[in-house]
């Protein structure tokens, strides 16, 4: 494992306000940076705005404003938004700050003089939402842009292009040696038969027809285009070009920090086939992992900020709490494919394993600890061979989850946690304390509350990078004191005897499937 961690999510375009497809790809990449640190591992986790393009100035246009008035009201809500899910990036870049600008006319500047970037002219079919140029083949005979299905128009333009046939050998020798840095592997077999292997061409730099984007200093008439701009931040960012190289140098240019990018489907080509490109061309080093994630869809619909039909994830916060919508962005989703999202499985999904489970677990113990030792957890002895399997079963689940986690595979590294909760409720099943505490089994007992407590500690802080509310409610509730807190202290095993429990609130009340349904879908749009 490397010593230091670089985490991103892509850069959101604000052209709308965000809905819960951009939750859940910052709510994951959250998650990643949040277990990072839990690992006592530096971690700097950057998040942000794209904010130029013909479509804002359009869309600042209908509205009556400047296209940085529209750009600053859509992302002070994409920042607020992610306090509320509690996000914890290290930095929010906005492609619009003179600390972004400046240094992306410099790499223009830079590829420019390198040759890397020619003058020419571009024809072809542009999508204006995607802002995206299409061949021919791509766009049918009906004219339509294959990423959003819209009709696309005849476009002519002088514009800059960058020679991709120059990286392009490298890029490939990279890829075979670094068979993780496209992740999940079928993303890599999309890249190379829809993009690569029929023919890449080189790519469009520049604009002329809009004016809203980043002059390029050699022919200010030309806006530096999207990607070139967008993808730059997250060099930027860090400092890279600029008098203060010290985050750069620490996050990027050192060779023990592990740098990931957590991106969507739609725009992983950019990613993984021009942004490798592009740093070549700068003399950097490349990413370690481009982690692609999946789609969400709404009801079996493609969700699309464009089509209209999204949902907030604001309501769904102030009616269920932040830690049970990224419980549930979390687990229901396999992290890497594509995802539904229905009313009737969040519900669902948030009885199942926080309230049934979870919930109930702490519930239970709380009480017997209360009924049987008067609140105070009792100290460990002899184990039997129910505890002895308990106490093994939690090692493997600490070393499973690690090796998930690290792997990028979270919804595998939550599940086996779930695992171990549920053997926790079945453990009580099996050895019955309502029935040992009858008999007089004062020290069977005493194990039982002692595991019980130990595997909800540590379930708590494996589980701590997603349900961020809950692990200060848990430590509060069982007395957990400071010292016992720490990561490091799951490899004890039961060190928790001698302190007070409180009974607290149910930390996750089951929710009517029904009800919450109805509720949902009238604040989907």
């Amino acid at each position: 494992m490397k010593n230091k961690f670089y985490i991103t999510t892509p850069i959101y375009y604000p052209s709308a306000e965000a809905h819960i497809g951009h939750a859940y790809c910052t709510v994951m990449a959250d998650i990643l940076a949040r277990y990072k640190r839990l690992r006592g591992i530096e971690t700097f986790f950057l998040t942000g705005t794209d904010e130029h393009g013909e479509k804002i100035q359009k869309k600042a246009l209908e509205k009556g404003v400047t296209p940085q008035q529209y750009v600053d009201e859509i992302a002070a809500k994409f920042q607020d938004l992610w306090k509320k899910l509690r996000i914890s990036n290290d930095d929010f870049i906005r492609t619009t700050e003179e600390r972004h600008t400046v240094v992306v006319q410099d790499i223009f500047s830079k590829l420019y003089a390198n040759e890397d970037i020619y003058l020419g002219k571009y024809e072809g079919w542009y999508c204006t939402p995607c802002e995206s140029f299409w061949t021919d083949t791509q766009v049918g005979e009906e004219h339509l842009c294959p990423d959003c299905h819209r009709e696309v128009h005849r476009a002519s333009e002088e514009s800059y292009f960058f020679k991709t046939q120059k990286y392009l050998p490298d890029l490939l020798k990279y890829m075979d040696e670094h068979p993780k840095f496209i992740l999940p592997i079928n993303r890599k077999n999309e890249m190379m038969n829809t993009f690569i292997k029929p023919g890449l061409g080189d790519l469009c730099v520049s604009r002329t027809s809009f004016d809203w984007g980043i002059q390029i200093k050699e022919n200010p008439k030309h806006v530096i285009y999207v990607w070139m701009d967008a993808l730059t931040n997250y060099i930027t960012a860090l400092g890279y070009g600029s008098n203060d190289t010290s985050k750069f140098q620490k996050f990027w240019a050192d060779e023990n920090t592990e740098i990931v990018h957590i991106v969507g489907a739609d725009i992983s080509r950019f990613h993984v086939i021009y942004w490798p490109m592009f740093l070549k061309g700068l003399g950097l080093r490349l990413p370690d992992r481009v982690f692609v994630h999946g789609l969400l869809d709404l009801n079996g619909e493609k969700m699309s900020k464009s089509r209209g039909n999204v949902v907030s994830p604001l309501p769904l916060i102030d009616r269920y709490g932040v830690d049970s919508v990224r419980w549930f962005l979390a687990k229901e989703f396999s992290f890497g494919s594509d995802g539904r999202f229905t009313p009737e499985l969040f519900a669902e999904r948030c009885n199942v394993d926080l309230a049934n489970n979870f919930g109930n677990l702490i519930n239970r113990t709380t009480a017997m600890i209360i009924k049987y030792f008067n609140g105070v957890i009792p100290q460990l002895t002899k184990l039997n061979e129910k505890d002895l399997a308990i106490k093994e079963l939690t090692e493997k689940t600490i070393n499973s989850y690690e090796i998930y986690m690290d792997d990028l595979k979270v919804n595998e590294g939550l599940t086996v946690v779930t695992e171990l909760l549920n053997a926790a409720n079945k453990y009580i099943e099996e050895t019955q304390p309502w029935v040992l505490s009858k008999e007089g089994k004062v020290d069977e007992l005493a194990n039982v509350m002692a595991i019980l407590v130990n595997t909800i500690v540590v379930s708590t802080k494996l589980l701590s990078p997603v349900l961020v509310e809950t692990k200060e409610k848990v430590f509060a509730q069982f007395g957990i004191k400071k010292e016992l807190q720490g990561y490091e202290v799951n490899h004890q095993f039961c060190p928790f005897n001698g302190l007070t429990v409180n009974k607290g609130n149910p930390l996750f009340p089951r929710l009517d499937v029904a009800t919450e349904t109805d509720f949902i879908n009238s604040i989907s749009k």
